[in-house]
């Protein structure tokens, strides 16, 4: 407002008559308005960007801004906010996916014992950065908690029926995209804590969640929705430290060479810890603990009664996968490896992505419509058994290359069109069931 009255005095300056003066005013009121406009509406999309997508960079803003933002704080607040995807996240939520490719389709137990159970704990962990940044640019922008809350929940309805759709074809592999869905309503409890408390939790959960799990698994067994949520490795509790670990880290700027540092830092110590306790260690304490649980159930566990009432028809509880390492056992050793090697991976991408970003771009392209090119593995996967062919390549030779390429450029051709199958399918579910609140009134 103060720009526009020394407008108008420099204007009464400059011409006498009364009819000039109307005409100068309306011409700058117009340009103000037409400033404005165009702010707001890069706002709004910036704002819509924010929410549906899964891969935005992640910086601070205080949300303060003035009646008539000048040109240079709107760039400024863009700046500060980022205004695009984070290729390094895309990238590495592509190579989770690829991952996984390689682990159902492929033969080489090399690459097997690489990629087994490490790509979902990268995937989840993406998926808790992901949750973050997009929390963090609704507040930023004024959005009511309550509007993410809504998103949130009917995202995560959208995600657990497809997960739930995929389970019906039955096919040999573990489905997480309903305990995926679980964290999404699970981290509702901590998207407005402050970053010392999320790392804390991750910290907790590392510890709690493996014997909860299991007694889960055992209390849940014959309760499929709860198992979901408590009940085995493939249950949202037990991927839910990945995924706290990873909200704390999406509060973090992953566009800068330190953060990428520290990450590949951290993922390193934790990867040379959990290696050599599953080497040195484990053994010894796995023997012993197993020895002591057969002193106490005995060599046979008695079998529970499938008729009898809860809790006697639940399966005994699995005590012995806490002390081990091996894929999807999600005991505090597997997490720690895991997490070791998401960490190092995350921050090799962040860190090549400042320097290097085209190298990036066939992974970050599969990262984009990471949904979609999940799904379809299962379904590919369900056809081809259906018809007998298998869907393993046992014996191809180069087999595991023919199956990276191959999925690398389905995932270029379905990045090519305007947003994934699945991708675009959720965001008008989120659209339906929890619309677009608009930027509540900034503070003067």
């Amino acid at each position: 407002m103060l720009s526009s009255i020394k407008l108008m005095s420099r204007f009464v300056r400059e011409y006498e008559g009364e009819e000039n003066i109307k005409k100068r005013a309306s011409s700058v009121n117009s340009q103000l308005n037409e400033n404005q406009v165009d702010e707001k509406t890069v706002a709004n999309k910036l704002d819509e960007k924010a929410v549906d997508t899964a891969g935005i960079s992640n910086t601070s803003y205080d949300g303060t801004q003035s009646d008539i933002p000048s040109r240079s704080s709107v760039e400024e607040s863009r700046r500060r906010r980022g205004t695009g995807r984070l290729v390094a996240l895309d990238a590495v939520r592509g190579l989770a996916v690829l991952g996984m490719y390689l682990q159902h389709f492929g033969s080489n137990p090399n690459v097997s014992a690489i990629v087994s159970g490490n790509t979902t704990l990268l995937f989840v962990l993406c998926g808790g950065i992901s949750y973050s940044i997009m929390a963090q640019r609704m507040m930023d922008r004024g959005a009511d908690t309550a509007a993410f809350r809504a998103r949130m929940l009917a995202r995560a309805v959208f995600v657990d029926i497809i997960g739930y759709l995929l389970i019906m074809l039955n096919t040999p592999y573990g489905v997480i995209l309903p305990a995926y869905a679980a964290m999404f309503v699970l981290a509702l409890m901590l998207f407005r804590r402050s970053t010392r408390t999320i790392v804390t939790t991750a910290a907790v959960l590392l510890v709690t969640a493996p014997p909860l799990m299991i007694l889960g698994s055992s209390i849940f067994s014959k309760a499929y929705l709860l198992s979901d949520i408590a009940g085995g490795p493939m249950s949202a509790l037990a991927l839910t430290p990945a995924f706290v670990a990873g909200m704390a880290i999406g509060r973090f700027d992953l566009t800068r060479i330190r953060t990428a540092l520290i990450l590949a830092g951290s993922g390193i110590v934790m990867l040379v810890i959990g290696k050599t306790l599953a080497t040195f260690v484990l053994p010894g304490w796995s023997l012993r603990f197993e020895q002591w649980l057969i002193s106490v159930q005995g060599i046979a566990p008695m079998q529970p009664d499938e008729y009898a009432i809860w809790p006697l028809n639940t399966e005994p509880p699995m005590w012995h996968m806490l002390l081990q390492s091996a894929p999807h056992t999600a005991s505090s050793f597997q997490t720690i490896i895991g997490l070791g090697i998401s960490f190092l991976v995350l921050g090799l991408a962040c860190f090549v992505a400042k320097k290097f970003s085209a190298v990036l771009m066939p992974f970050a392209a599969v990262g984009r419509v990471a949904l979609t090119m999940y799904a379809i593995q299962f379904v590919v996967v369900w056809i081809l058994d259906l018809i007998g062919i298998g869907h393993s390549l046992e014996g191809v030779p180069f087999g595991d290359l023919i199956i990276g390429v191959a999925a690398l450029l389905l995932g270029w051709l379905i990045a090519r069109l305007p947003v994934g199958p699945l991708e675009g399918l959720m965001r008008r579910f989120d659209r339906v069931f929890s619309p677009t609140q608009p930027v509540s009134q900034t503070v003067k």
